[in-house]
């Protein structure tokens, strides 16, 4: 997995975890529905920090919350 991959992943089980749809989520962080949707669906590879934390905060959650995962730490380093 990449760490794109990844991110996607987590979102949808921070989701899920709390019964909530990805609409929701855009809802609660104040975000555009096509900002997450873009995000969730692979389009943006590289979701900046500051959107992260918008993604937590909706949450309920640190960003250190959210990258505290067995498969962020097992990331290898992606060169391009």
């Amino acid at each position: 997995m990449n760490t794109s991959e990844v991110v996607v992943d987590r979102i949808y089980a921070l989701c899920k975890e709390r019964g909530i749809s990805v609409n929701r989520l855009c809802t609660i962080s104040g975000m555009t529905q096509s900002t997450v949707s873009d995000i969730a669906n692979g389009i943006t590879k590289n979701p900046g920090v500051i959107t992260i934390k918008k993604l937590c905060d909706g949450l309920d959650i640190t960003l250190g919350e959210f990258f505290s995962t067995k498969e962020f730490d097992e990331l290898e380093q992606e060169i391009k």
